[in-house]
């Protein structure tokens, strides 16, 4: 009967949920989950894609045999064979490529579809990503007839075909609703106390799972709100210095470290945009 309790908590919360590596946290110890693109859409976004290059690729050879047809010029086989590589690797690499570095990961396919090509981290992707995604997807796309691409989609967790994989890249749905949680505000009388101490940077599953209690913790009896609370204020009171007053409550405590770290990180930002400001002129930015 005594260690009913204790166990209890790690059955109704589990506040690390969430914190896996392939999603993103804010500053703030927000989860972002940008969602990744449907099965259906990387499908559809890729045929579009392949139509384009398909149509390119066969008209250009139109207008080249067209241009030889009316010059009456007999072109050599070494001369067919050089413009027929030069059309295929501008329509199905370079041109795509050139696309994607100078949309950060747009195309055809995916402005049709609402989706974009992301790196693993959801930042924009550059020359670099766009490249090994062309290169790779040549190969599995054009070359294998799109199998080795749609196997992988369906087999991995974001739907990623093996160019995404080599180039760690994702496609999400551009148009993706994400909505925050208001902030953890300061409790009365723990004001000073947060304002003057020194305060190491938290881990993201450590603020991640602080933030998550506080935002669930009425959902929560009151030996597990308890017995959580007190676990992660236990986790975070090394990083903060001095220790908070002995009779503040876990929840205040993590609550105003939390709102602490809002305020100096708002201040923080203030101070870089006011520096910024000074050296450069606002016409300039």
């Amino acid at each position: 009967m005594s260690n009913a309790p204790s166990e209890a908590p790690a059955e109704e919360f589990r506040p690390l949920r969430g914190a896996e590596r392939e999603e993103l946290v804010t500053g703030e110890a927000v989860l972002l989950d940008i969602p990744p693109a449907s099965l259906p859409q990387r499908i559809g976004s890729g045929l579009v894609d392949l139509i384009q290059g398909y149509v390119g690729f066969w008209g250009s050879l139109w207008l080249m045999a067209n241009a030889f047809g009316t010059t009456g010029i007999a072109p050599s086989e070494i001369l067919i064979g050089t413009l027929i590589l030069l059309a295929t690797v501008f329509w199905f690499v370079g041109l795509p490529v050139a696309i994607q570095t100078a949309t950060r990961g747009l195309s055809l396919g995916h402005l049709i579809t609402k989706t974009r090509t992301v790196r693993d981290d959801g930042g924009p992707i550059v020359f670099r990503h766009a490249l090994v995604r062309g290169l790779v997807g040549y190969v599995e796309i054009y070359a294998l007839s799109g199998v080795p691409a749609l196997v992988s989609a369906m087999s991995t967790s974001k739907g990623r075909r093996i160019g995404d994989l080599a180039a760690g890249t994702y496609v999400v749905r551009e148009a993706t609703h994400i909505k925050l949680q208001l902030p953890a505000t300061m409790p009365p009388g723990l004001e000073r106390w947060a304002t003057g101490a020194d305060m190491a940077p938290l881990p993201d599953g450590l603020a991640l799972a602080i933030r998550q209690v506080l935002e669930r913790q009425s959902t929560l009896s009151p030996t597990a709100r308890t017995a959580v609370t007190q676990d992660l204020l236990n986790r975070t009171l090394p990083l903060v210095s001095p220790a908070p007053p002995h009779s503040a409550p876990a929840d205040a405590v993590l609550a105003a470290i939390l709102a602490e770290r809002r305020r100096r990180d708002e201040q923080r930002l203030q101070s870089e945009h006011e520096i910024r400001n000074r050296f450069l002129p606002a016409d300039r930015l």
